[in-house]
């Protein structure tokens, strides 16, 4: 099994990234990522990966990857749709540095989930970003 990792960019927290994609649900109804590089490691990917998104620095969600296709542009350049589960479910966090595109993550590299009644889950959506990145860098999340 293989993951990917994607820079949320323009999204402030977890509660933000699932209000987008709801709106992108909505619209289009189905819930997918288009990207110009089409993954040479699909089937590894298509064995249980997720799309691990960093969010403010950090990695901090995740969403299982269902599917990945040819697709096009508006335009009518070709790209590949990184088709997305729509449950995001939130990893323990872990500082990021910033990159372009997407990336592989190997399964053993990737954070663990956290659990759903977890403490450390309750209000984390809530605490201001700067904060949230701070105990993140020291571990405490």
């Amino acid at each position: 099994m293989l993951h990917m990792m994607k820079l949320a960019v323009g999204i402030r927290d977890i509660a933000h990234l699932r209000e987008v994609q709801a709106g992108r649900l909505a619209a289009e109804r189905t819930l997918r990522h288009l990207t110009r590089s089409f993954p040479r490691r699909t089937a590894e990917i298509l064995d249980g990966g997720s799309m691990y998104w960093v969010i403010a620095g950090a990695m901090v969600v995740r969403q299982r990857i269902p599917d990945i296709a040819a697709a096009a542009y508006e335009d009518g350049s070709a790209c590949a749709a990184i088709h997305l589960d729509p449950a995001l479910v939130p990893v323990a966090g872990r500082p990021t540095r910033p990159f372009q595109g997407w990336r592989y993550l190997a399964a053993d590299a990737a954070p663990p989930d956290l659990a759903a009644g977890s403490d450390i889950v309750r209000g984390l959506d809530k605490l201001p970003d700067a904060l949230r990145r701070e105990l993140q860098e020291l571990g405490l999340l």
